[in-house]
């Protein structure tokens, strides 16, 4: 009883790398078979290019079996009349392991284009740590960052049901291309307070500080401390600091 990629390569005792992963998602409301070398995941916004498609997310396992198709032990192989979106990371070996559309049943030996057909082969994948950079072969780094902001391609979607047309120079019209952005304040500062703090509290940076330096004044009462602290703050003022 085996049906993750992790569980067929350990009871194989083969490489993850030597299978192939069937994933499913319903693009646009139409269910799409996505074929990805076992070892990797799949990059979403890739896919969503890939497709054109406005909404994109998982299939349930019940539209999955739906569709007549086996959770756990799916392949492209034999499957007809289903959009089939592969990786080009089925293109990098021979001979995979891939499910035989059978409960518990996998085959060997699976080969791309032999044994199966994709309507679009495209890099489809997530980037992981050391991929090499297909232009200059450099070793891709990773660290953990924090998302503060998003750019999205609406693309011709809502431009369409708007009437948002423009003219081009041979007279003919045609739909916007439309794109929208948004950053998250509270992501952003959660961020900052996150990389400059210390047992005290928050450090401000001066970019985005409240003030800059918080002048306290000891003895007011006296009219030559007075007199300084006056000093002292046009100076700083001078200096184009923020004074409290």
């Amino acid at each position: 009883d085996v049906g993750t990629i992790e569980e067929v390569a350990d009871f194989l005792k083969i490489p993850q790398s030597h299978t192939l992963k069937a994933v499913f998602y319903i693009a646009d409301g139409k269910l799409v078979f996505v074929v990805i070398r076992g070892d990797i995941g799949v990059n979403e916004v890739k896919l969503k290019n890939a497709l054109g498609c406005i909404d994109l997310r998982l299939a349930t396992e019940a539209e999955v079996i739906n569709a007549g198709l086996v959770a756990g032990a799916a392949s492209a192989v034999g499957i007809k009349g289903i959009k089939i979106i592969a990786d080009d990371s089925i293109t990098s070996g021979a001979n995979f392991v891939a499910g035989a559309n059978k409960a518990d049943t996998h085959f060997r030996n699976v080969n791309y284009p032999r044994d199966f057909k994709a309507e679009l082969v495209t890099d489809i994948a997530q980037a992981r740590a050391g991929d090499e950079c297909p232009k200059c072969g450099a070793k891709l780094s990773s660290t953990r960052g924090i998302e503060v902001g998003h750019v999205f391609k609406l693309g011709t979607f809502l431009s369409e049901k708007l009437g948002a047309f423009f003219i081009d120079q041979g007279g003919a019209s045609h739909p916007i291309i439309m794109g929208c952005y948004g950053i998250g304040l509270d992501r952003l500062l959660a961020a900052v307070i996150e990389l400059n703090h210390d047992d005290k509290g928050i450090l401000w940076p001066f970019s985005i500080a409240p003030y800059h330096i918080y002048l306290c004044p000891l003895y007011q009462e006296s009219s030559e401390v007075e007199a300084i602290v006056e000093k002292v703050y046009s100076a700083l003022e001078a200096e184009g600091l923020e004074v409290l």
